[in-house]
């Protein structure tokens, strides 16, 4: 096989390995949370909400999608569009799964990509590393801002939201990368700038943060979030080296191919 389709082979077993271990670990540590805000929410907490928690990590890498209502006129069509949802238990269960599993897979395929151009990971210790490099870009620093939000908790302009989280994913990229792959101290105090930038600047924010939801419990679901998010990049950094190491062996990286 080329080397391009041993990129998309890997990704492809790593990715699934650490869709399905995440949706695992969300059903003991992340989904018991959603269900309790739900009853919060369905209570008659006051606000309409984003959707949280989606899959694949992505309740903590990407901002949460929704529209709050503009009028009383447009809950009928809100609710008509809202009307169907997984079952809970098994079907909620397989739909989280596969949603974790083409997560999984894609973020699986932009750490190999970037991996390879790197010199490529050859075993599963390098792979922990990227892993945690991966965690630190998609969930930690734009978590730092945009916290994992559950149903009822207001939340900023959509947006502005997906801009915010979309710059400080790839100005913690680069800023990473100046830091690890250049021998540099201006490099490297460029990219420290760059990891502190978005920060700075400073999430958007909802006009109130007043919410039905018990500050514990969101505490409670940001901590398992993060560690859940955890332990996928470690998961699959771990999974991309394995595998990388069994079916390419000694194989060059992209950059040895493109030199």
């Amino acid at each position: 096989m080329s080397i391009f389709r041993n990129v998309v082979f890997i990704a492809a077993i790593s990715g699934l390995l650490a869709g399905v271990v995440l949706a695992a670990l969300q059903t003991y540590a992340t989904d018991p949370l959603i269900f309790k805000a739900e009853t919060y929410e369905n209570a008659g907490g006051g606000h309409e909400h984003a959707a949280a928690a989606p899959a694949a990590g992505t309740e903590a890498t990407t901002p949460a999608a929704g529209t709050e209502a503009a009028a009383p006129a447009a809950a009928p069509a809100e609710e008509e569009a809202e009307a169907w949802a997984p079952a809970d238990g098994a079907e909620r269960f397989a739909y989280s799964a596969l949603a974790n599993i083409v997560s999984g897979i894609a973020f699986a395929l932009i750490l190999v990509a970037v991996s390879e151009f790197a010199g490529g990971i050859a075993n599963w210790r390098q792979g922990v590393f990227w892993g945690f490099a991966g965690f630190a870009v998609f969930t930690l620093a734009p978590g730092l801002g945009l916290p994992p939000e559950l149903p009822a908790m207001p939340a900023a302009d959509l947006v502005s939201r997906q801009i915010w989280w979309s710059s400080t994913v790839v100005a913690t990229a680069v800023g990473l990368a100046l830091i690890a792959f250049r021998q540099s101290l201006p490099l490297a105090i460029l990219g420290v700038a760059l990891i502190v930038a978005p920060h700075i600047v400073g999430a958007p924010q909802p006009e109130s943060h007043d919410s039905p939801i018990p500050a514990d419990l969101h505490h409670s679901f940001v901590v398992a979030v993060t560690i859940t998010n955890l332990v996928f990049w470690t998961v699959l950094g771990a999974a991309v080296g394995m595998v990388r190491n069994r079916f390419m062996g000694a194989t060059p990286a992209l950059q040895g191919r493109l030199a």
